[in-house]
């Protein structure tokens, strides 16, 4: 049978730089939001596995990144930038959690659903929209960070074959998409 396939959307980096900047850093869950969309966006992680990271899956210092379990139960590591590193660095100074406490949480320290990652993302699409014009026509969702994080790193130069062990994809084929 023949059926249309949908095109992978992505941010470019203008699109990514606005929609990063986009929620208010002067507020506790601003601050959250940044950091989780900085960590989702450089990493590629899915969404459930930003909502079941803990406080020590993310090991800083020499060799940083970030430690989880994804689909299929399988585990991998995924490196961290400098840049995600500083972020993540002044949001567990902030979080004052430790151990097995969630990474990204409800104010009350409860772990964040799938459902709320994708209306922070929603809305700070929304907000990010009003600078970037570009955002407009597109459906901005945490799969569409997994997206950017991949077509940031076949950019870069990143062999497909790293690029599917980075996502955590059985196979390569799946990344070709």
């Amino acid at each position: 049978k023949r059926t249309s396939t949908t095109i992978v959307t992505f941010l470019d980096p203008v699109e990514l730089d606005a929609l990063l900047t986009a929620p208010d850093q002067s507020s506790w869950h601003g601050r959250r939001d940044h950091a989780l969309l900085v960590l989702a966006a450089q990493t590629g992680l899915r969404v459930s596995e930003l909502t079941g990271l803990a406080v020590d899956d993310v090991h800083m210092g020499s060799g940083s990144h970030v430690y989880c379990r994804g689909k299929g139960r399988k585990d991998r590591c995924t490196p961290l930038t400098a840049h995600t590193v500083e972020v993540l660095t002044s949001w567990r100074a902030e979080r004052h959690a430790c151990g097995t406490d969630p990474l990204f949480c409800t104010r009350p320290g409860t772990p964040l659903s799938p459902d709320a990652v994708a209306g922070l993302t929603a809305k700070h699409a929304h907000a990010a929209a009003r600078t970037c014009p570009s955002l407009q026509v597109k459906n901005v969702t945490p799969h569409t960070l997994r997206h950017t994080a991949a077509m940031n790193l076949l950019h870069a130069g990143v062999d497909i074959t790293v690029i599917a062990l980075w996502l955590g994809h059985e196979s390569p084929t799946t990344t070709r998409i």
